[in-house]
């Protein structure tokens, strides 16, 4: 909780004969209903910082509250489902639906779909007036770093599937692209939502992959790139399944600079070194210049809309890939060392 004003100093005290002291702020203490003879949690940080939090259990920190929500207030198809995948993304183990009325058919199946949509969640309560969601996941089990290794195996089964497409002998489809699509959509929820609840705790920061806790920020911008890299090739596939039967090696070509990309820019991430970083450099601006020299191409129009060509969607790519070599170098001058070590997975 923020807090500030003159109070923001405090001076040392002493305590008994040997130990020192210092008081503190009386809206903090309030806020997270702190008494005397509680208990507190110190701590310290690289840099000599400390940080203080309430001793609640194995991770610190208060879990919140369940997130409650007025089905008739978001009658809308699809809100209820964005509902409950803000809520669980934003920490929240119990999510409850409620209704003064009995709940609708359809209002039932969308809590269902989005329960399916997200891991570990389960729909636990099923009344006429009232749905509860239920998240089971210790957060504690799922690293960033092997999470995000996840996403990199996910975009690289996705690129393998378009490379598939663009060598064909003969009219194909995508068989993988809904399956992957999904599990992509499940991994990039849940590490948003770890996210969220290590800003919240910093030990859990430090046990999930994060030592030093203000790189949670670097690694919420990792996660938003990832998952946009996902949806731009999900939405290349239907676009290449449609196209002549004639392969292209040059297409191909591109696919394979880009997942090299891919691969070396997610390792210099989870594991920040220089050589790392400027490696993922070369290799993106390798895939920046097969992108540049490659031959324009002809827009087609679909059922009344343009869909998104080959070459927009890899420059997208690329362009996030370029993003992401900044952070992995942000990462190598200014992390430490002990960042590149994986904790243990589930």
């Amino acid at each position: 909780m923020p807090w500030g004003g003159p109070s923001r100093e405090r001076r040392v005290l002493k305590a008994g004969h040997s130990s020192i002291a210092v008081t503190l702020p009386k809206p903090w203490a309030q806020a997270l209903h702190l008494r005397p003879g509680d208990m507190v949690v110190f701590d310290q940080n690289d840099d000599g910082t400390l940080y203080l939090r309430p001793a609640q259990g194995k991770s610190g920190g208060r879990s919140l509250a369940p997130f409650q929500v007025e089905a008739t207030l978001f009658a809308s198809p699809g809100e209820l489902e964005f509902l409950v995948a803000g809520a669980y993304r934003a920490g929240h183990d119990s999510i409850e639906i409620l209704s003064d009325v009995p709940l609708t058919l359809e209002a039932v199946e969308e809590v269902q779909a989005a329960a399916r949509r997200l891991l570990g969640v389960s729909v636990v309560a099923h009344e006429p007036n009232r749905l509860v969601v239920q998240s089971f996941l210790d957060p504690s089990k799922y690293s960033l770093p092997q999470m995000i290794q996840r996403m990199r195996m996910i975009l690289s089964a996705l690129v393998e599937e378009a490379e598939g497409l663009v060598r064909r002998e003969g009219p194909s489809r995508s068989k993988r692209a809904p399956a992957l699509s999904e599990e992509l959509g499940k991994v990039h929820a849940l590490l948003v939502r770890q996210l969220q609840l290590a800003s919240r705790d910093w030990s859990l920061a430090r046990e999930i992959g994060s030592p030093d806790p203000r790189h949670l920020l670097s690694w919420r911008v990792v996660v938003q790139s990832l998952g946009e890299s996902g949806r731009i090739l999900v939405d290349l596939l239907p676009t290449l399944s449609r196209g002549r039967g004639t392969p292209n090696p040059a297409r191909a070509e591109i696919l394979q600079a880009y997942q090299a990309g891919l691969e070396t820019v997610v390792d210099a991430l989870v594991h920040p070194s220089l050589t790392r970083a400027c490696a993922a450099r070369d290799q993106v601006h390798t895939l920046q210049r097969k992108l540049e020299s490659a031959r324009p191409e002809r827009s087609r129009r679909v059922s009344g809309r343009t869909p998104l060509s080959f070459n927009t969607a890899l420059r997208q790519g690329a362009k996030n890939l370029e993003g992401l070599v900044e952070v992995a170098m942000d990462r190598a001058v200014t992390g430490d060392p002990r960042e590149s070590r994986t904790p243990p997975g589930p």
